[in-house]
C-alpha cells in the first residue's frame, strides 16, 4: 500500500471476529442503543436488551413506533439519543441495515453490532471506513455469556 494515498490504507475501524476482540468490546462499552427493540418478550431483541440491562449496560431502546419500552424512553434513531452511545446493536433485516449504519456513524457510535443472522457487507465496509468497529452475524447475549460470564452451577450458560 502506498502511504501517500490514504484511500488505499486499511479501514480505521476493525471487523471483530476473534473472541478476545469481541470480549474487549463488550468490556469497553457501557451505552448500547438497541435498534429494533420489540415490546414482545418472545422476540430476540427484547430478550437481548433485557439481558444486557441485567448485566449492567445502559440500554437505550430505538424503535420509531414505540414511545416507551420497559419503562425506558424509546428513541426513533441513534442520532435522536441525547447522550453518545458506544455501541449500536442492530435487530433489523439485513436489507434494512445501511441507513442504520449511517445513523450510527452520524450519532458518533464507536461500534456497530449486527445480530445473529444479520449481515450486510457493504454497510459493514461503510462502518469500518468511518472508523467504527463492526461485529457481524453474532448475538450479543450469547457472546457475552460465552466470553464474560461463567455458566451457572449445574447448568449451561
Amino acid at each position: 500500500m502506498d502511504p501517500m494515498h490514504p484511500a488505499e490504507t486499511e479501514p480505521a475501524g476493525r471487523l471483530l471476529q476473534q473472541d478476545e476482540e469481541i470480549a474487549r468490546l463488550l468490556q469497553a462499552v457501557r451505552h448500547i442503543a438497541v435498534v429494533g427493540v420489540s415490546r414482545d418478550p418472545a422476540k430476540p431483541s427484547h430478550q437481548v436488551a433485557r439481558y444486557l440491562i441485567a448485566e449492567g449496560y445502559d440500554v437505550i431502546p430505538v424503535n420509531p413506533s414505540l414511545d416507551v419500552w420497559e419503562g425506558r424512553r424509546c428513541f426513533p434513531s441513534a442520532q435522536a439519543i441525547p447522550e453518545r452511545v458506544d455501541l449500536v446493536d442492530l435487530f433489523r433485516p439485513s436489507e434494512a441495515i445501511p441507513p442504520h449504519v449511517e445513523d450510527a456513524i452520524a450519532a458518533g457510535a464507536r461500534a456497530v453490532w449486527m445480530q445473529l443472522g444479520i449481515r450486510h457487507d457493504a454497510a459493514a465496509r461503510r462502518a469500518l471506513e468511518a472508523g467504527l468497529d463492526v461485529v457481524v452475524d453474532r448475538c450479543a447475549k450469547i457472546e457475552h455469556r460465552r466470553l464474560l460470564r461463567r455458566a451457572p452451577s449445574g447448568g449451561t450458560a
